[in-house]
This record gives C-alpha cells, sequence and structure tokens, in this order.
C-alpha cells in the first residue's frame, strides 16, 4: 500500500493552485501599495469643548493635506487617489505656505461641518488653525482647526456632523467649569459613514462616564488601530506566523511581544520615555525586515527569537505610544484606557493570528513544501516592503 507522508499539500487542498495563487497575490496587493511613498488615510479627531458660560472651543485633528486634495477613507492609502501629487506638494509645504493654500478651503470647511444643540445649528467660525512645521515628513503630520461658537440657551444634548467626503472620524465633548474644578470628557463616538453623531448628553454636565464605556471606547481605538490601520503591525505578526508550525511557540512570541509593547507603551504616554519619529519609524519597518529574514535564514526557531520578539516590542510600543497620545486619555480613568488600549491591541493581533492560522496553518502545516512554497516567498515578500519602508523613512531620504 503506497504511503502518503504529506497530505496537506496546499497544491492538494480543495482549492488547489488556485488557493495558492490567490494567497500570494493577495500578500503582494496588501503590502506593496504601502511600499511606496503612501501615507495610511488616518481619521480624524474632533474634541468639542464645552464650557460653563456657554462658550464652545471645538479641536479638529486632521490632515490639511488630505482635505485640500480630497483623500478621505474611500482610500487606503493616498497614492490611490486622483490628487496624490498634490497631496505629496502640500505635505513639503512649511506652516505658512500650508496655511496659504488652506485659506480658499476654510468657508467651504465651516459650511460643511455642523454643531447642533437639541438639533439646532449653531454657528461656527474658525477661530486659529495649528499647523507644524514639516519635520519628519515620513510621518503625516496632523494639523489642528479651531472653531469657536456658544450655546445661547439650555440645551439637553448636543450632536456633530463632520461630512464623509472629509473622511472617517471620532468625536467626544469635553465639559469644563473651572469654577467648581470639574471636567468629564464623554466617550469617543466612531463614524465611519456620512451621519450626524449620537446624541452627546450635556443637560447639568452629567456625571462621569462609567468604567464600562471608558473600556470600550479604548479597546475600540487599539483594535482599530491594528485592523486595518496597522499595516507595520500586521506584517510583523504575520512574520512571526510564518516561523512558526506549532500554535504553542506562536502565542509565546505573541505574548512577549504585547508584554514588550504594554511596557514601553505605559511608559510613555507617562511622559517618561520618549523617542522621536524619525528614529522609531525607520527601526519598525528595520524590525519587520529582520523577522522576515530570520524566517528565510533559519529552517526553526532559534533560541534567542523570543527575546529579539520582545526587545522589537519595545520598540512598537513607542509606535502605539504616538497614536495614543494623539487620541488622548481621559484624567479620570487614564490607567482603565491604558489597560484598554492594549486590550484592543491584543484582540486585533490575535485576530491576525487566527486568520492566518485558520486559513493557511491548519490546511499545510505538515506539508512537507509548506516552507519552500509558503514561508520563504511571504517572508521574501514581507523582508522586501520592510527595506523598502526602512529606506523611505530615513530623515535624509527625499
Amino acid at each position: 500500500m503506497r504511503h502518503y507522508t504529506a497530505r496537506c499539500n496546499l497544491l492538494h487542498m480543495p482549492f488547489g493552485l488556485t488557493a495558492y495563487l490567490y494567497l500570494m497575490l493577495s500578500l503582494t496587493g496588501m503590502v506593496m501599495p504601502f511600499s511606496s511613498s503612501a501615507d495610511v488615510v488616518k481619521p480624524a479627531l474632533t474634541e468639542i469643548n464645552l464650557f460653563a458660560d456657554g462658550s464652545i472651543r471645538i479641536e479638529v485633528r486632521t490632515s490639511l493635506e488630505a482635505l485640500l486634495t480630497g483623500i478621505n477613507g474611500r482610500y487606503k492609502n493616498t497614492q490611490d487617489a486622483p490628487g496624490a501629487e498634490q497631496y505629496d506638494i502640500y505635505r513639503q509645504q512649511s506652516a505658512a505656505q500650508l496655511t496659504l493654500s488652506f485659506r480658499t478651503f476654510e468657508q467651504q470647511f465651516v459650511d460643511a461641518v455642523r454643531l447642533t444643540a437639541d438639533k439646532q445649528r449653531l454657528k461656527l467660525a474658525i477661530h486659529s488653525i495649528d499647523i507644524p512645521e514639516p519635520g519628519y515628513t515620513k510621518v503625516p503630520r496632523t494639523s489642528t482647526i479651531i472653531l469657536s461658537g456658544s450655546l445661547v440657551n439650555d440645551a439637553n444634548y448636543l450632536q456633530w456632523y463632520y461630512p464623509a467626503k472629509f473622511g472617517d472620524h471620532a468625536a467626544r465633548v469635553k465639559l469644563s467649569d473651572e469654577a467648581r474644578q470639574y471636567w468629564h470628557w464623554s466617550d469617543y463616538q466612531w463614524i465611519r459613514q456620512d451621519r450626524v453623531s449620537e446624541p452627546f448628553p450635556i443637560k447639568g454636565f452629567l456625571g462621569q462616564s462609567s468604567w464600562i464605556s471608558v473600556l470600550r471606547t479604548y479597546v475600540e481605538a487599539g483594535f482599530l488601530h491594528i485592523l486595518p490601520l496597522g499595516m507595520d503591525h500586521i506584517l510583523f505578526i504575520l512574520g512571526l506566523f510564518f516561523m512558526s508550525r506549532r500554535l504553542k511557540p506562536l502565542i509565546w512570541q505573541a505574548t512577549m511581544f504585547t508584554l514588550a509593547h504594554s511596557i514601553t507603551l505605559s511608559l510613555s504616554t507617562l511622559g517618561l520615555l520618549e523617542l522621536p519619529a524619525s528614529i522609531i519609524e525607520p527601526l519598525i519597518a528595520l524590525s519587520i525586515a529582520y523577522i522576515a529574514i530570520e524566517n528565510i535564514w533559519h529552517e526553526s526557531l532559534s533560541k534567542t527569537r523570543l527575546w529579539v520578539v520582545f526587545g522589537f516590542g519595545l520598540l512598537h510600543g513607542l509606535g502605539f505610544a504616538a497614536m495614543l497620545l494623539e487620541f488622548g486619555l481621559p484624567n479620570d480613568g487614564y490607567l482603565l484606557a491604558l489597560l484598554g488600549f492594549n486590550l484592543g491591541v491584543e484582540a486585533g493581533q490575535i485576530a491576525i493570528l487566527l486568520a492566518a492560522w485558520f486559513g493557511v496553518g491548519v490546511w499545510c502545516r505538515q506539508w512537507a513544501g509548506y516552507r519552500q512554497w509558503i514561508v520563504i516567498p511571504a517572508s521574501a515578500l514581507i523582508a522586501l516592503v520592510g527595506i523598502i519602508w526602512f529606506w523611505q523613512r530615513l530623515s535624509f531620504v527625499s
């Protein structure tokens, strides 16, 4: 009787050669657009500050370059958009130059956004615009548009509208009464369709958010930072996956990575550790390339792999911190929000690993050709993108 030892040959799976080609093309299609000078289109963040005297200050943290060129959440990266070339021109402009470029768009912006109190539209005007200098141009700069208005009559709730043509966004309300030393942040609302926000209660400056709502908000923020926004971290996790055919070593690596990035994330958000993006971003790209190259170089997990993953996890934690600090942390639930964000990141990582495991690992972990036909080609693609990213992110590369 003929004996078969490789029953999980991917080319003899139910989908046959088509499944293998689809896997490689999907990975190529996923990573190659990001190997150009593209930026990921990030959601805007809006904080509506309501003061005890009825004055309103709205801070919209967004990309003016994307607003001016019509690049929004429809595009996975800026190079997919028709205005990609003009976007890159705006990216290079000084703060003063970009201020002038945006001036003709200001009224259009004010007319498009909308804040209502009990469904009555409030009059808003641009108070100022804070635009950082280009600096390290490999990371898109975030500018802040500050709008002002006032609430004349008492109201039960506020609602905010930010059109989908400007991109996805998140919004929250901050109630401030300095005389009573009272400040309260609502939960963020993530809005991905062209619709108005759910009502933000403001009647009597209602009390604190429940711990469940704070946790839920930051778990979602952490998850979204991995899926679909965190291409760096997605490729790193996939790099870990392709080296191990067994779940236990994979879980150990993911655990070490989580432990490490939790440490630096916490230290950075507390202001105890800080490194410039011009150092962090190229090194994160290099970590992706290193893990992928190690997959090609070694046929099995090296004894130092866990410590390598731990070291790179410390680095990735600093990248997570930059996003979380931009998102903001509540004073009355700082540790809970930090925990929630870490849980969200971990959930995103687990989702990637499970998708890879059930999509590829379960089918061909016993296949003799797994390394030759899956690990090496996939790792080579990831390594190539990591190297390209590393070069592009160096501060002296234009």
